[in-house]
């Protein structure tokens, strides 16, 4: 690696994680969600209109990001594929604002949301996986496959802490920073930016297995004192 590509990624790496908390802190003003709210629901109430259902939209989404993934991006078309996701993935907004206004939302539309999202995840990360694979970038690939296996046992752990009466509401990296980290550093990579997409790659893999390691530690400092006391 040279020195100016190194730290031009490092640079781009930056600016993104700036970014990212730059649109974490705009979707939590009041004022954003009203904008965002006010461009979701004219396409929400048409969509009511023709009788389309929330859930049949994130149906929709799922598999178009699924097909996006699989012939874009395991192709290596990095940019067509990283629109092609970002558009799919405005059904996961459009839906909750159906649902909304249908008077819809509850635990099977949560349920059904965060279980289509594992599918979209796997899509995405397991096509970047196979191309890397094909393209002799094993160092990549196995990053890939790391991230892949540790967001969805973050995902996991959860579920299951929340099954046994505990809760895992902590992490570094959860799924909205892993998918703005990985489409990010993709459509970076498409364009031509060198080593952006192997070091996003990697720290995903590692901050994601850090995320793990951390959430079990916080779920055994609740579930500890219960298995003394018993």
């Amino acid at each position: 690696m040279r020195e100016v590509d190194r730290s031009q990624a490092l640079r781009l790496m930056h600016c993104l994680a700036r970014a990212d908390g730059s649109i974490h802190a705009m979707l939590n003003n009041p004022k954003a969600r009203k904008a965002v709210s006010g461009l979701l629901d004219p396409p929400a109430k048409l969509l009511l209109r023709l009788r389309i259902s929330p859930d049949a939209v994130t149906v929709v989404g799922t598999l178009g990001a699924v097909a996006v993934s699989v012939v874009f991006l395991a192709q290596g078309s990095f940019v067509l594929g990283v629109i092609g996701v970002v558009v799919f993935a405005l059904a996961d907004l459009l839906d909750g604002a159906m649902a909304r206004m249908k008077g819809t939302s509850g635990p099977w539309g949560n349920f059904l949301d965060a279980s289509l999202d594992r599918v979209a995840d796997g899509a995405i990360f397991g096509s970047v996986a196979f191309w890397a694979a094909t393209s002799g970038e094993m160092w990549l690939a196995a990053g890939t496959l790391i991230a892949l296996v540790a967001g969805q046992v973050t995902s996991y752990t959860k579920a299951r802490a929340e099954a046994v009466g505990a809760e895992a509401n902590v992490g570094i990296v959860e799924r909205a920073e892993r998918l703005i980290a990985i489409l990010a550093a993709l459509f970076l990579s498409g364009v031509g930016v060198p080593w952006v997409l192997d070091i996003v790659v990697w720290a995903l893999a590692i901050l994601g297995l850090a995320t793990v390691v951390q959430r079990m530690v916080h779920v055994r400092k609740q579930l500890k004192p219960r298995s003394d006391n018993s």
